[in-house]
């Protein structure tokens, strides 16, 4: 039997009977509940679809960054919130996506784990590519700057790209930075810079009425001098480049050969929201809402 190949000790999981007669399970945790339907899923696949394939049994190492390593898929299941922590392994995973396709399974977790007994259900589900595992507005900027850099400025380019992996965007200057790195000439790169100024007033006013921590000294005046640098668009991309390395020092690297080929001929057609907090949080909403 499948589950009790995979499970320990190749005894049958402690909340098997349960499910199979009642179809309920025990107060599982996010992490617990996940590990549960991949399994399940598991099993699905080797009696249902490919009980003749020379693929079975299939292994399941979710340790090495695929679940199923024989498909090489991955298995993600975000509850309502749709959110998932995923382990670390380089920032321009956020540009390029996973090495392998996964499949989303969206659950009910958060609603009924409130309303014991636990009968949790598959409420939707997508299939991604690994490309498409990667950061839905970072890619598309990523796209727009390789188009617009690729032929005549690939140091540039390389900076732009360091900048959208690493880029923390609960930042003020970088969240503007962004911003200026999508524009398409120097007019709208000094109508922007504009714009900046008149937020960031705001804004001080703002935190002063709140008593709230004001804006790190130098952030609107690095930005203005942008307008200093002609095409302004290397004065944005030097200002990134700036931003990284004060921010991040030696972690904010230059991709690596590898990387940088893969960026190059990668379709950049990321689908989900990623940020960085020790591990990869994986926000998978805009393909359920």
């Amino acid at each position: 039997m499948v589950l009790e190949r995979l499970g320990r000790g190749g005894q049958l999981p402690h909340w098997y009977s349960a499910l199979r007669d009642q179809g309920i399970l025990p107060n599982l945790d996010g992490k617990s509940l996940g590990s549960v339907l991949e399994m399940l899923f598991v099993a699905v696949l080797e009696t249902k679809f490919y009980f003749d394939s020379p693929l079975v049994p299939f292994k399941v190492n979710p340790a090495r960054g695929v679940d199923i390593p024989d498909l090489q898929l991955g298995i993600k299941s975000p509850s309502e919130n749709y959110c998932t922590s995923e382990p670390f392994f380089s920032a321009y995973e956020r540009l390029l996506g996973n090495e392998h396709d996964a499949v989303i399974l969206l659950t009910d977790y958060q609603t009924q784990k409130a309303h014991p007994p636990l009968k949790v259900r598959i409420i939707d589900y997508q299939y991604l590519r690994g490309s498409q595992i990667a950061d839905f507005r970072l890619c598309g900027i990523a796209r727009h700057c390789r188009t617009r850099m690729r032929s005549r400025m690939e140091t540039e380019l390389k900076k732009a790209v360091r900048f959208l992996a690493y880029i923390n965007q609960s930042d003020w200057e970088a969240k503007r930075l962004l911003r200026l790195l999508t524009a398409a000439s120097d007019d709208e790169v000094k109508r922007t810079v504009a714009y900046i100024r008149a937020e960031y007033e705001q804004d001080v006013k703002k935190r002063s009425r709140a008593g709230r921590e004001p804006l790190p000294v130098g952030s609107m005046s690095r930005i203005e001098d942008i307008l200093q640098v002609s095409p302004h668009i290397l004065g944005v991309i030097n200002a990134a480049d700036n931003w990284v390395i004060e921010i991040h020092k030696d972690f904010g690297r230059y991709p690596n050969d590898n990387e940088w080929e893969r960026f190059m001929r990668s379709p950049l057609d990321g689908q989900i929201g990623m940020s960085y907090a020790l591990q990869w949080r994986y926000n998978f909403g805009r393909i359920f809402r």
